[in-house]
């Protein structure tokens, strides 16, 4: 069942890469207490996440943050050095944290997995947007096949 506004999030765990390598994040510890926005996207390095999703987010990190937002994190299915690797070529800093799911656990607790294996990219996460107040979710934008618009950051922005 995809989760809805109001729902909770579940409690499952991230990867977080670090200087001293990969670490796990509970999902507790990223929401609680914290009014956190939370993008997912198809895969680090594809066209419309790197040229459009993650780096809106990067450039209004600061009119998010402004409205009250404690942490802004991009979620993809692939591996943390993965997300590392994309983080650098991006040239993030501290504005998002990118988040690993590597085997979609997150991803399928949200019911928000997205089988492209006929594509060749096995299990992904839709394209998404959700605001969660200390793990309640109160904005969710899930994106139809190919569009961009409900999980953009001005509509998260102009939701908050």
């Amino acid at each position: 069942m995809t989760i809805q506004i109001g729902d909770t999030i579940p409690a499952t765990k991230l990867t977080q890469a670090g200087a001293e390598g990969p670490r796990e994040l509970p999902s507790a510890e990223l929401f609680a207490g914290k009014t956190v926005v939370l993008f997912g996207v198809p895969g680090a390095f594809t066209p419309t996440c790197s040229a459009k999703h993650l780096p809106g987010f990067v450039q209004l990190a600061g009119a998010l943050k402004a409205k009250g937002v404690d942490t802004i994190a991009c979620m993809a299915v692939n591996d943390a050095f993965v997300l590392q690797a994309w983080s650098k070529d991006q040239g993030i800093t501290d504005e998002v944290v990118l988040l690993a799911d590597g085997s979609a656990e997150f991803t399928k607790a949200l019911g928000l997995e997205l089988d492209l294996t006929p594509r060749g990219m096995g299990v992904r996460c839709k394209r998404f947007a959700l605001v969660a107040k200390d793990g309640k979710v109160t904005y969710l934008g899930i994106e139809e096949s190919g569009a961009f618009e409900v999980s953009k950051a001005e509509t998260v922005l102009a939701a908050l």
